[in-house]
């Protein structure tokens, strides 16, 4: 699945010319000074108080762009007549009624059956819409704002991203989606992806104007100005202080999607039913004329005939189709939601069931997410409690996002009165390209103390001095080896290593950054244990039992990550790191993923290269992340998973939210997308063969009788039997075997299972003329009550018994049995079949009693019909691989 929510939009209008298309409130106001920017808003830095908030969110709504809303029912329920199979039915009855306006039942009948796949339809949207609104209800992103509490004092707190108003304080940190669009008042190290409007991938630095900017001010194009970020984007690094200047459609990001509402890119499996639909509806404008035609020139009445053709047209329309579709996709989601699963994009289940690789992260994934401080050593291996000290400084001042590594360190409370002797000055916020962050921290005699800590490799390449013993020496290439080694050994049991290294310098009177992380002295190591989850070992088997190979990509340590997978059975024979696929070009690439499960130190855009080979490769992908680095690899997969716990970017790229990071879920997930696939492809593979079928049927019989084979009446009452006969497919189950391989869309299957099993039914529909012809005497236009009865109880009952042949590759009743519901609606079609033609309501169709001896050769007809059907379905199935 490709898909391209708005930034594709975007980059056709944002990208082509300096000024942007939409409206932009927000450049408005990127140079104007903070104090009249804070009168315009009517706001402080101590934010606005609860009176000021309610009155503009009743005035402005709530921050949401258009795109997010479902349709208004009476949207949904025009959109069910829509569908090219319900205007064929609406056309049939027209024409009906314009050729004989004295009898109505043709038309009633047809349009109970309109009016049954309509009402059933626009049900289940309906009711699948706002289950899944419900269900994403639950999937709350919310913003750190500053706001005024009711008595007056100001405060720091987390509300719902839909309750942002304009005049909000925001503070950003790494990992965050930018709420609405903001002026920038105060930023640190801001770096923020704008792919979302742009598609350009890297990062562009943000800061808050300065004076020099407000005297210089010109008109740029409102995504390159420096002062303002926009709704939608995130923040890879750094931190920011910012006014909400426009929330909801005023955004850059609502003005694009108000003028793109309603717009989705198809699937492949939306394009997969699309040509089902249309192959039949082709079919059908081929072959209906040609039944008028044989029937007019044989029988001579122009009337008659063209009532019989636009029957068969009927006959011939899958008008349950979409109802089907959505039947199976909207209980998927509900199976998936008591399962602790959020189906954003219900056309994902059906993504889950093709996914044939996972990529995941390792975090929380395989392992516990209970991440503890386990060792915390100096620079020869030996406990250490400077390590631990100096650790706990940098995790304890530190605004941005805090990890789980930090929450470990911050659980020695004890260290509190030492952090009590020092006040933050300023710090460097973590991203992934330095894999570290510092903190600068004033004392009581007024030096600055710098704090870093981060990975092993990073670190070691800005210490210039080791304390040794409680001796500071200069760093030697020897020195840095032996820590290479400590570190790998206790990578290899297991742990995660950061080393933490400090310089004590003269306040600098200046804003700190990058540049000032050098000649650091380094002092030791914290090591993290995140031991692996008891049901990592037992997922992982189960989704290779089900056709799903699994890949971990992490930004995690190589060793660390090979212990893991190790543990939980992965093969880790084959490992690579991101700066071993960074200089592959894509044949190369390819290569190296097919052979490697553990990919460890990955940036983002590499972790979204690895996915895009596996797809180049052929396979559906499935991506498992909650991060931040993990947003663009979760765009790019087929199925993009996350949790409810993640950053706001990575439920925002997700498809589907898991309230419980669990690979468990994922295979009941990969299990249910299976199902719901398999029962589409029934309802669609029953119609494709009995439609074909039945024009054969047609044909013949027009080209001999010398009255129709049946009435227009009565063909429409057979279809409307056989369409309430297969209702009840979404709530069938599958064969276990067809569950444990990974299931794609083939539309050329399609063709060739009609060409192969449809003339099954005509065979027999053959032999019943014959019977009913010589056997029965049905031979005149006097008898032709007893050969059309005769063909519609043999037809029903074929078309029905088909619906238990085609759902399962093996001998049904016998081998595999359908659910209650599939089995007590298709009795109850067969019962009402047979009783028909012997009530008043088969006297007003123009049926009659059979006679007894006509339902042995019946009983007869319909067990040489699954005898061969059967037969024809092995060699299908041993010629082509597969049956559904």
């Amino acid at each position: 699945m490709t898909r391209q929510p708005l930034s594709h939009a975007a980059r056709k209008t944002a990208g082509k010319s300096t000024q942007a298309p939409f409206h932009v409130a927000a450049a408005a106001e990127a140079w104007r000074a903070t104090d009249a920017l804070f009168t315009t808003f009517g706001t402080g830095l101590d934010g606005l108080d609860e009176d000021a908030i309610q009155a503009r969110l009743q005035a402005d709504g709530p921050n949401e762009v258009s795109h997010e809303k479902p349709p208004h029912w009476s949207r949904q329920l025009l959109h069910a007549f829509l569908n090219p199979f319900i205007i064929v039915l609406l056309s049939l009855a027209a024409v009906q009624l314009a050729t004989d306006a004295s009898d109505l039942t043709g038309p009633i009948i047809v349009m109970v059956m309109v009016g049954i796949s309509v009402l059933l339809s626009f049900t289940q949207e309906y009711r699948s819409s706002q289950a899944a609104e419900k269900l994403k209800a639950m999937v709350r992103n919310t913003a750190s704002v500053t706001r005024r509490a009711s008595d007056g004092h100001s405060e720091r707190i987390e509300v719902p991203v839909l309750e942002l108003v304009a005049g909000d304080i925001v503070h950003l940190a790494a990992g965050d989606m930018v709420p609405a669009d903001l002026r920038l008042l105060a930023a640190k190290d801001l770096f923020i992806s704008q792919a979302i409007l742009t598609g350009e991938s890297l990062p562009v630095e943000k800061a808050a104007p300065s004076g020099r900017d407000l005297l210089d001010a010109g008109s740029a194009n409102p995504l390159d100005l420096p002062s303002v970020c926009y709704m939608g984007t995130n923040v890879i690094s750094g931190t920011a202080t910012a006014l909400v200047v426009a929330t909801g459609g005023r955004t850059y990001l609502g003005s694009i999607s108000h003028s793109l509402s309603g717009q989705r890119v198809q699937t492949s499996f939306d394009r997969g039913v699309k040509s089902v639909s249309w192959l039949l509806i082709r079919f059908m404008a081929v072959m209906v004329p040609i039944v008028f035609a044989l029937n007019w020139w044989d029988k001579g009445n122009f009337l008659e005939a063209l009532l019989f053709a636009l029957s068969v047209a009927v006959g011939l329309t899958p008008e349950m189709l979409p109802l089907i579709v959505t039947a199976n996709l909207g209980k998927g989601a509900l199976a998936m939601s008591r399962r602790k699963v959020v189906v954003k994009r219900l056309n994902a289940i059906q993504n889950f069931g093709a996914m044939d690789v996972l990529c995941t992260d390792k975090t929380g994934t395989l392992t516990l997410d209970k991440i503890v401080l386990e060792r915390h050593l100096d620079l020869d291996g030996e406990q250490s409690d400077e390590a631990l000290e100096f650790g706990y400084l940098n995790s304890r001042f530190q605004t941005g996002l805090k990890n789980l590594m930090d929450k470990a360190v911050l659980e020695h409370r004890d260290l509190e009165p030492a952090a009590g002797m020092y006040r933050l000055v300023d710090e460097i916020p973590f991203d992934f390209q330095r894999r570290r962050m510092s903190v600068v921290l004033g004392d009581r005699g007024g030096d600055h103390l710098l704090v870093c800590k981060g990975a092993v490799e990073e670190m070691l390449a800005i210490c210039d001095h080791a304390r040794i013993g409680g001796v500071v020496e200069p760093m030697s290439e020897e020195r840095r080896a032996a820590i290479k080694a400590m570190t790998r050994e206790l990578n290899e049991d297991g742990l995660r290593v950061l080393v933490v290294a400090i310089r004590t310098q003269p306040a600098a009177g200046r804003p700190y950054g990058v540049a000032d992380e050098a000649g650091l002295t380094a002092v030791g190591c914290l090591a993290f244990l995140d031991p692996p989850k008891d049901s990592a070992a037992t997922a992982i088997r189960a989704l290779h039992q089900h056709g799903v190979a699994v890949k971990v990509i992490t930004g995690d340590n190589e060793a660390v990550t090979r212990k893991i997978c190790r543990e939980v059975g992965l093969d880790v024979e084959h490992s690579a790191q991101g700066k071993h696929i960074e200089p592959l070009d894509d044949a190369a690439l390819d290569s190296l993923v097919a052979r490697t499960t553990v990919f460890a130190k990955m940036s983002p855009l590499q972790k979204a290269r690895v996915v895009k080979s596996l797809q180049r490769q052929g396979h559906t992908v499935g991506f498992l992340g909650d991060g931040i680095n993990d947003a663009p690899a979760l765009r790019e997969a087929d199925v993009g998973i996350s949790v409810d716990t993640a950053t706001d970017i990575a439920k925002e790229s997700a498809d589907i939210i898991l309230l419980e990071k669990n690979l468990m879920v994922l295979e009941e997930g990969v299990i249910e997308g299976r199902i719901t696939f398999g029962n589409i492809m029934k309802y669609i593979k029953m119609t494709a063969s009995s439609n074909f079928g039945n024009v054969f049927s047609v044909l013949i019989a027009s080209a001999f009788l010398p009255f129709l084979p049946m009435l227009p009446l009565q063909i429409l009452v057979q279809n409307l039997l056989y369409d309430v006969s297969q209702l009840s497919i979404p709530f069938d189950r599958m064969d276990e075997e067809y569950l444990r391989k990974p299931r794609k869309w083939d539309a050329s299957d399609i063709g060739r299972f009609m060409a192969c099993i449809g003339p099954i039914s005509s065979i027999f529909d053959i032999t019943t003329f014959w019977l009913l012809w010589h056997v029965f005497g049905a031979n005149s236009p006097a008898h032709q009550a007893v050969f059309q009865s005769g063909w519609f109880i043999e037809g029903l009952l074929s078309q029905t018994l088909i619906v238990h042949m085609i759902r399962t590759r093996r001998i049904p009743f016998l081998q595999s049995m359908a659910s209650a519901p599939v089995l007590a609606l298709t009795a109850a079609i067969i019962t009402l079949g047979l009783v028909i033609p012997f009530t008043v309501v088969g006297a007003k169709l123009g049926m009659v009693p059979l006679p007894p001896a006509y339902f042995g050769w019946l009983v007869l007809t319909l067990v040489s019909y699954s005898v061969l059907t059967q037969l024809v379905k092995r060699l299908y199935i041993r010629r082509y691989g597969r049956w559904l």
